[in-house]
């Protein structure tokens, strides 16, 4: 046994704790240990019986003894005062306890909830990617089916940023290291493995223990108050032990002190007896003796008889009347003998001292620390998928109107990117799906990628349900603005508008954003001021623009109102909010685009046919509308992912529903399907121009008045 193991058996040979038969009742054992420490708390305890557990973790033993010597100090003492002493488990592995709130459950009520975490740093290496350092693990985890776990969810793609596992572990030191892919965001990896891993686990506290023989569940206190009061006890027995000891020995030598003063007539006693037997009634009867003073006379070896041995009989005495006045006066005052409690517990504190391994952190495990991630806008885009990446603006350059593009991202077969987005690092990115759900991301979350990477797939990220996939996003800095709303339009022209308030929840299984026809699908979502004009098209090239009032605002979960009558086989393909100082954008399948002035789409009432918007009979149907203004670049891509950044300014201003010009070359079956709008960036190279463009005077001579 270790050596402060030897401290749950001191004095147990001193009657301080009760014995009881063995199973077979042959020997003797004791029904429980002296444990002169704290042990429950200190060591922590485990264990499953009928209807019933108990779970405790371990603690510091320093901590746990400044604890219970302040309980003894102030039995009425609160939780809140207790935890100045005792932060929180400590465990012999280490790691991470996020937030104090399971604890001071745990220590208020006897039952709780500690979420503990691996100590885990982001390196990044000589080669420029990035690395995963694990140093610590929870309490009770192993590392090798935490590793083989790892590696399951690389191989099924649950998690898709990992390289490589490799494990210079040595003894009890721990060193893991977790190779990135160049592309992967480490923040979102490690993220990742707290929540699919055992690298982060709920510690389950139930301090059940047996109080007189009967399971009790026990407060932080309520232990205190039970360690104490049997501390007492076991002091007690162990001091009256030691006190009837030194009494039995004070009454033998008191019978010796007496022989020696009359040694003469003892010895002419002993000579005169017929046995011995005799000589100890006689001497009883003489000299006022019982039997146990008689006999210790009659065995005195004849060495006793010299004055210095009298001496030495006389200073033992003097010392045990002296000790046994001191064991009466403990027994006589309780708080002697719970400064004896603390004095034990103290001494054993110094000896066995170990500093806390366990760090506590304020915070809980769902908060993200924002401080490590850098403020920067950054483009999302997905694909059609499910693949979806981050990436800096200043990834696309800017070039001229008609120009082929870069190649931006790479897919698998028949995939195509579908979706671009502008936003920041730190604002909330909400994802709305195709079945009228939406979630919530940070912007740092979704992993950063190269500009020719295909990003990791969005259900990775997300819950998201079969044959569910992402049809709109928009960035959201602050739920609590009462004066924001959300307006969605679905493909069948159906609108709704709900306060952005009523979205705020961190529910990870998404929310209900609206209900939808059976037949229909969610596709646009916008953020209003509350008294926005917003404007629908479609993809024959119809539109309509109406006040968002005329849809009045419903509950989360509604349907909706019809915000345009469609034509049958058209659908909506894209919705925008209004803003001053900007024009409308309609860019078509077959890469033509023109920009039109606000004032050509007259306020009509909700639910109308619309207006013409474009021609689509020639020059292809529209594939998107977008709000954009002369210090604006817009960013558009193909079905085949090629990407161009154009300046807004480049493209002329026509009225309503003219052809306009030529904005993105494409080849063969390629076409534009998505157009998003992003901050102006001067030219840098030109990769490569069109080879022809459209005259501007040509268009104007096209253009047609409705």
């Amino acid at each position: 046994m270790s050596k402060i193991s030897m401290k749950m058996l001191t004095d147990i040979e001193k009657d301080t704790v009760d014995w009881t038969g063995n199973y077979d009742d042959r020997l003797k054992e004791p029904s429980v240990l002296p444990s002169r420490l704290p042990n429950l708390l200190i060591n922590g305890s485990t264990g499953i019986a009928v209807g019933m557990a108990t779970n405790m973790p371990p603690h510091n033993l320093k901590e746990v003894i400044d604890g219970m010597c302040a309980y003894i100090d102030n039995p009425e003492i609160t939780t809140e005062e207790l935890m100045e002493y005792i932060k929180g488990p400590d465990f012999p592995t280490a790691g991470i306890i996020m937030g104090r709130g399971g604890i001071r459950q745990a220590y208020s009520t006897g039952k709780g909830k500690v979420v503990v975490r691996a100590r885990a740093e982001i390196k990044e290496t000589k080669t420029g990617k990035f690395k995963i350092v694990v140093s610590e693990l929870p309490y009770q985890v192993n590392k090798a089916k935490l590793i083989e776990s790892i590696a399951t969810l690389v191989k099924d793609k649950r998690i898709d940023g990992i390289a490589d596992i490799n494990d210079y572990s040595s003894g009890e030191e721990i060193q893991m290291e977790i190779e990135l892919k160049r592309e992967a965001n480490p923040q979102v990896v490690l993220n990742q493995l707290y929540s699919y891993t055992q690298m982060q686990i709920s510690f389950g506290i139930i301090n059940l223990a047996l109080v007189n023989g009967q399971p009790k569940i026990l407060s932080l206190k309520e232990i205190f108050k039970e360690y104490v009061s049997f501390q007492e006890q076991v002091i007690t027995r162990r001091i009256n032990f030691d006190l009837k000891k030194a009494q039995d020995r004070a009454h033998i030598l008191e019978g010796l002190n007496k022989a020696l003063d009359f040694i003469d007539e003892v010895i002419e006693i002993l000579k005169k007896s017929e046995n011995v037997q005799k000589g100890k009634e006689t001497l009883m009867e003489r000299f006022e003796l019982d039997e146990a003073q008689a006999t210790a006379i009659v065995q005195m070896r004849l060495g006793q008889l010299t004055g210095l041995e009298r001496s030495k009989i006389e200073e033992e005495l003097a010392e045990l009347r002296q000790r046994i006045a001191g064991y009466l006066e403990i027994l006589g005052d309780e708080e002697k003998i719970l400064n004896l409690v603390k004095e034990e517990a103290r001494q054993a504190g110094e000896k066995f001292f170990d500093e806390r391994r366990t760090e506590i952190l304020d915070v809980c495990a769902s908060v993200e620390d924002e401080d490590l991630i850098p403020e920067e806008e950054c483009m999302i885009t997905l694909t059609n998928f499910g693949y979806i990446k981050r990436q800096t603006l200043e990834s696309y350059q800017a070039q001229h109107r008609g120009g082929r593009g870069l190649k931006g991202m790479t897919t698998r077969e028949e995939d195509v990117a579908n979706s671009m987005f502008s936003c920041s690092t730190h604002d909330y990115v909400m994802f709305f799906t195709n079945f009228g759900k939406c979630y919530r991301l940070k912007g740092y979350k979704i992993p950063e990628g190269s500009r020719i990477s295909r990003g990791l797939n969005v259900v990775n990220l997300l819950p998201l349900e079969n044959s569910e996939k992402i049809t709109a996003m928009i960035r959201v800095k602050d739920f609590k603005d009462e004066e924001k709303f959300l307006c969605m339009v679905t493909k069948k022209g159906i609108i709704k508008r709900t306060k952005l308030s009523a979205y705020d929840t961190r529910r990870s299984g998404g929310l209900i954003a609206v209900i939808l026809d059976e037949d229909d699908e969610l596709a646009w979502v916008r953020c209003t001021n509350g008294n926005d004009d917003l404007l629908v098209a479609t993809k024959n090239g119809m539109s309509i623009r109406f006040n968002e009032n005329d849809a009045r605002p419903i509950g989360r979960t509604a349907r909706g109102v019809k915000a345009i009558e469609l034509a049958e086989g058209d659908e909506v393909v894209g919705m925008t909010v209004l803003e001053e100082n900007s024009t409308l954008l309609t860019v078509t399948s077959t890469g033509y685009g023109r920009r039109s002035e606000f004032t050509d789409y007259r306020v009509q009432s909700r639910a109308g046919k619309g207006l013409i918007n474009y021609k689509t009979e020639r020059y292809g149907k529209v594939c998107s509308v977008v709000s954009v203004k002369e210090d604006e670049d817009i960013i558009m891509i193909s079905k085949n992912g090629i990407i161009i950044r154009m300046a807004v300014s480049e493209i002329s201003t026509f009225g309503r529903p003219s052809k306009g010009v030529r904005v993105m070359r494409t080849d063969g079956d390629d076409e534009v399907i998505s157009v998003v709008t992003a901050e102006h960036l001067d030219p840098r190279e030109e990769i490569e121009e069109g080879g022809e463009d459209v005259a501007e005077e040509t268009a104007q001579q096209e253009q047609t008045q409705e």
